[in-house]
């Protein structure tokens, strides 16, 4: 007899963003006397796959290049099925949401399928043109799950005026560790030394990839106003495509002057000991944020945040940080500037507010429990 259920989960790739972190977090909590998960990527593997094979779960990789499936990804699909026979298969992400649908059809016992959303969107003609034909085929699709997982209250509004099925969704916030992301004077100094920055300096911070949807420009642009009221003030980029080498980026800073400023580190691994140096850490995203990881895991560490009103931004930070309109680069400086002038007090307080919000209402143990009750339900 069957003591375990067989979680097979369906993601697009092993990249290293939220969506994928997300996963890997709640994997590595779920309880294995009760779940056996498995992952297949439909892309390849990357620096990321190490880590979810430490986790000693059956890791898979079709190898699709351009996310279109040939006979050699379906058959190896098939063959992972027939291998592990899911009782549930569990899509992440927009392509894997819809590889799970195919999936099922191709278990000679049909199991439910459950999607996780990890999107919201403002505009659906913002979106690239693949992504809107995906989002598309998902209204077709989602009447056929046994139930869609949503990250954010707004995302879930959108997606479902678009079409999606409405009788059996619900929303289960994105969780963070706050054991692994917590407030340290040691890593706040070990990284302030390593940019030459003493705690005179005010830091601020924003962590995504580059992308257009991440609104880079926007936050330069805020940086830019802000520098002549505050010159002590250092700017810290991290993300996959945030280096020296993306010359757009780089004539951006030199444009605006701000090569004394602003630190472009690229892809970074060691999250926590550079959240746990920010004064302030920013999301200004211009669309698609449904619920910012970046954010919540600096505010587990115990750091203030500003992020712009997409998704569930405002929700997540409540009245322990601040909110601004999407490409408003004034209204950015200014909210900097305010939190700049906090007295000591005043910073303690809502330093505090912030970390205490995310153990209250946000910590990684309680969301894995709600996957779990969703995967017995």
């Amino acid at each position: 007899m069957k003591n375990k259920k067989t979680i097979l989960f369906i993601i697009t790739n092993f990249d290293r963003n939220g969506a994928q972190v997300i996963l890997y977090n709640i994997l590595s909590k779920i309880d294995r006397s009760l779940f056996k998960p498995v992952v297949i990527s439909l892309m390849s593997t990357s620096d990321f796959n190490n880590q979810f094979q430490e986790l000693e779960i059956p890791i898979y990789a079709l190898g699709m290049q351009q996310r279109l499936p040939n006979i050699t990804h379906l058959s190896k699909l098939v063959s992972i099925i027939k291998k592990h026979q899911p009782d549930i298969i569990q899509g992440w992400m927009y392509h894997g949401n819809i590889a799970s649908c195919f999936a099922s059809l191709f278990s000679s016992h049909s199991p439910p399928v459950i999607w996780s959303i990890h999107h919201s969107i403002n505009e659906l003609s913002a979106e690239k043109l693949l992504t809107q034909l995906l989002i598309r085929i998902g209204t077709l699709l989602s009447s056929f799950t046994r139930e869609i997982a949503y990250v954010s209250k707004t995302s879930q509004e959108q997606h479902e005026k678009l079409g999606y099925a409405t009788q059996k969704s619900c929303v289960i916030p994105n969780g963070f560790d706050t054991s692994l992301f917590v407030p340290s004077a040691e890593k706040r100094n070990a990284f302030r030394n390593e940019l030459n920055l003493t705690e005179a300096e005010t830091v601020i911070g924003i962590a995504a990839r580059y992308h257009p949807m991440k609104d880079h420009h926007n936050f330069l642009t805020a940086a830019a106003l802000l520098v002549p009221k505050f010159p002590n003030v250092h700017f810290v980029l991290v993300g996959d495509g945030v280096d020296e080498s993306n010359t757009t980026l780089t004539e951006l800073v030199k444009t605006a002057r701000l090569q004394k400023h602003v630190h472009l580190l690229g892809k970074r691994i060691d999250m926590p000991n550079i959240f746990a140096a920010l004064d302030i850490l920013t999301s200004a995203s211009a669309y698609g944020e449904a619920f910012p990881l970046v954010v919540g895991e600096a505010m587990s560490c115990q750091v203030t945040c500003v992020v712009t009103d997409v998704g569930d931004s405002a929700f997540l930070v409540g009245d322990t940080g601040i909110v601004v309109p999407t490409k408003d680069p004034e209204s950015l400086a200014n909210s900097w500037s305010t939190l700049i002038t906090r007295t000591p007090e005043q910073r303690f307080l809502m330093e505090k507010a912030a970390r205490q919000r995310i153990l209250d209402s946000f910590s990684l143990e309680s969301i894995v429990k709600q996957y779990e009750g969703m995967y017995v339900s």
